[in-house]
């Protein structure tokens, strides 16, 4: 299979010194990334910045936007059998990027946000015959904003994880599918989880 797999944060420019962002490290994107190259796969990996190397044989596209990890994705989806969305992308960004570096002024300073785009769903629309699986990092009310998250996009799956796998070496996730029913449970190094994930997803997703 030829796999699309986002992974790490985005970036979302207050100025050209400041930006909006999370503390995602991309471990499990690219854990993922390794999973499906060692399995056999064509991996195009589309990733916000990291400190983390990338598999020698994968299609790799670094960015720093969410509009510039859509751009990539759209790019690439056509030719790809599906997606896995591990990015942790930011849901806002400023409405106006402001030039040069802002200045201390002794007051306070508001900024406006507006949404940014949502991937996976843009993907998802199109998605034909392809397969998509998503993450779903939630803190309350987890389990029913996954399933509503999964289905929105479209996922033929989504992976549910906490705040807790921010940055962490481990994890411990719930596979969860459309009718609220759990697929499986794994908990362990990342590099382990993405190799369970990566089986589950040829025995049940690869052969569309």
């Amino acid at each position: 299979m030829r796999i699309l797999i986002t992974a790490g944060p985005t970036r979302e420019y207050i100025d050209d010194v400041r930006y909006l962002s999370n503390a995602s490290s991309g471990q499990m994107g690219y854990a993922l990334a390794a999973a499906a190259v060692a399995a056999g796969h064509q991996v195009v990996l589309v990733s916000g910045p990291t400190l983390l190397a990338p598999p020698l044989t994968c299609d790799f596209h670094g960015i720093e936007t969410t509009a510039e990890m859509l751009s990539a994705c759209e790019t690439a989806w056509p030719d790809c059998d599906g997606v896995i969305a591990a990015a942790a992308v930011c849901d806002y960004r400023p409405a106006q990027r402001i030039q040069g570096k802002i200045g201390k002024t002794g007051n306070g300073l508001t900024l406006e946000l507006v949404e940014t785009p949502d991937i996976l769903a843009a993907l998802g629309a199109t998605r034909g015959r392809r397969w998509n699986v998503g993450f779903a990092l939630e803190a309350q009310d987890a389990h029913a904003r996954a399933i509503r998250k999964l289905q929105r996009k479209q996922c033929d799956a989504i992976v549910l994880n906490s705040p807790a796998a921010i940055g962490a070496a481990d994890n411990s996730v719930e596979l969860l599918l459309p009718n609220g029913n759990t697929a499986a449970k794994w908990s362990g190094p990342k590099s382990e989880i993405a190799k369970s994930l990566m089986t589950w997803i040829e025995t049940n997703l690869g052969t569309r």
